[in-house]
């Protein structure tokens, strides 16, 4: 392979595009390298969200169908797109394992507990999936549905979380069925770091009624100092001060999250722990999970795409990522493929200390540089895949002056990135997976702004560094889908059969 065809695919996770106003954390930052890179060299703005990339309409895209779709080549109907359309078509009604489960309770007398995020970010969950799995327990004959809601302050803004817990119990009322007995922070029940305690304690909370006891699920969001993420794990009680709605021997556990990574850690441990108890345990869409959990919704076929075509010409790569965004890198970006195939090394950059990520905004960014930069002067290597998450990673804490400083570093980490590919004759593709810093701030209930560390639906930047000589012009109605396209293109192949992605040089 010649020199000039090897390259680095560079993904800024949270790089999104929009005009410099007060809560754009890009526009403030000091961002030396990506302006004399956006003057230099060929740059455009490509679609992340909604439709372009499979999600419904006006949705804010992620980091999981951002990688997904990058590395598929096609835009893929994602999780929530399927719910929803299984729900508008009557099929999640009909099902028949959901029907099967509510038969089974009818006649049991036992319960029926949903578990899982109640805020409409369609990250990872809407709270209006329970509006339909709340009407058709009721049509089965269901006399008990417990909620143990999980409140958000990540994918919308902190401070919302009462106005999910209102809509649950509407829903609860208009289907005559449903109580909410448990409720707890996505910081406890959908943690990530492998802090076991976390998931014990909300687990604890869901399944034995064991945590705060308060007597309206309202007032769970009472506290010092209190925000959505780290609601405390707490417990609604009856007028005995009992809790509600433990799980009991024979009832069903349905998980109505649609995204599987951050509540897989929950899942499994509930499994385990409900054992005992012989308890039917489903999930609204598919897990990754050790436990075998059935899903209502199974997921789109995402093979076909970047990883299987350079597996087909033998083309070698290499994936670096901090520990946040590894599995974007690897399993999203391979379409939620386990395997590493021959042709691929995965190099995960792991922390020495838990996270702080306000204090520390440049997290491990340069040994991920460092990574890329032995990656990058191999011979052997075709392609380097890195993920630099410290502007989405940061910019979920809603901290702007952090994230403005995590822009820098970024800036920074790219610069320097840059100057190998340069010394060895490698191009690089840098490109958003989605959009956040660029809006730190949102209206509040009152109208002022509010610091906002949510995702967003605007473009994000696609750059090509190319080797001299080059003199490519990237066109500007581009997507994600057309990023492994145009990676192929440029390391001297076709896109792969399914590929309906163009290349964009």
């Amino acid at each position: 392979m010649s020199t000039a065809t090897r390259g680095i695919l560079l993904v800024l996770d949270g790089w999104g595009h929009a005009p410099p106003a007060p809560g754009n954390a890009l526009s403030q930052a000091v961002t030396p390298h990506l302006d004399a890179l956006a003057a230099e060299y060929p740059a455009t703005l490509v679609q992340a969200s909604g439709e372009a990339v499979g999600l419904l309409p006006g949705t804010v895209g992620n980091s999981e169908i951002g990688h997904m779709v990058i590395g598929a080549g096609r835009p893929l109907p994602y999780d929530s797109l399927l719910v929803r359309q299984a729900i508008d078509s009557g099929a999640l009604a009909a099902n028949p394992l959901l029907t099967g489960v509510c038969a089974e309770l009818a006649v049991s007398g036992r319960a029926l507990h949903l578990i899982g995020l109640c805020s409409d970010g369609q990250i990872h969950a809407h709270v209006d999936h329970l509006r339909e799995l709340l009407r058709v327990a009721a049509a089965g004959g269901v006399r008990d549905v417990w909620v143990h809601a999980i409140t958000d302050g990540r994918d919308v803004a902190d401070g919302t979380a009462a106005a999910g817990l209102d809509r649950v119990e509407k829903f609860a009322a208009e289907a005559g069925v449903g109580r909410i007995a448990s409720v707890v922070g996505r910081g406890y029940a959908l943690d990530k770091s492998g802090d076991l305690e976390l998931t014990r304690a909300a687990a604890l909370a869901m399944a034995d009624g064991a945590g705060i006891r308060v007597a309206h699920a309202r007032d769970a969001l009472d506290g010092p100092e209190q925000s959505d993420v780290w609601t405390r794990p707490s417990v609604v009680t009856d007028a005995g001060d009992l809790p509600l709605g433990t799980v009991r021997d024979g009832d069903a556990v349905l998980f109505t999250n649609f995204r599987s990574d951050r509540i897989q850690q929950l899942a499994d441990f509930l499994v385990t722990h409900l054992e005992p108890r012989g308890v039917t345990v489903l999930s609204l869409a598919r897990y990754d999970t050790r436990a075998t959990i059935p899903p209502l919704v199974d997921r789109a076929d995402a093979s076909g795409g970047l990883a299987d075509e350079l597996e087909r010409h033998g083309l070698r790569s290499v994936r670096i990522a901090e520990s946040e965004k590894f599995e974007h890198v690897t399993y999203y970006l391979n379409g939620r493929d386990e395997r590493v195939r021959a042709v691929e090394e995965h190099v995960r950059i792991a922390g020495d200390a838990p996270p702080d990520y306000q204090s520390r905004p440049e997290m491990n960014l340069p040994r991920v540089v460092d990574a890329v930069a032995d990656a990058a002067r191999r011979t052997d290597v075709a392609l380097v895949v890195a993920n630099l998450a410290n502007i989405d990673v940061v910019g979920h804490t809603g901290d702007n002056r952090a994230t403005v400083l995590a822009v820098e570093h970024t800036d920074d980490a790219v610069g320097r990135i840059c100057a190998v590919a340069r010394d060895t004759g490698r191009w690089v593709l840098l490109v958003g997976d989605h959009g956040n810093a660029e809006q730190m701030l949102r209206p509040g209930s009152d109208g002022g702004p509010r610091p906002y560390g949510g995702h967003t639906t605007n473009p994000v930047p696609l750059l090509l560094v190319a080797p001299q000589g080059r003199t490519d012009r990237l066109p500007a109605d581009g997507t994600l889908a057309d990023v492994a396209p145009t990676v192929l293109a440029l390391l001297g192949h076709p896109p792969g059969d399914v590929m309906t992605g163009r290349p964009l040089v």
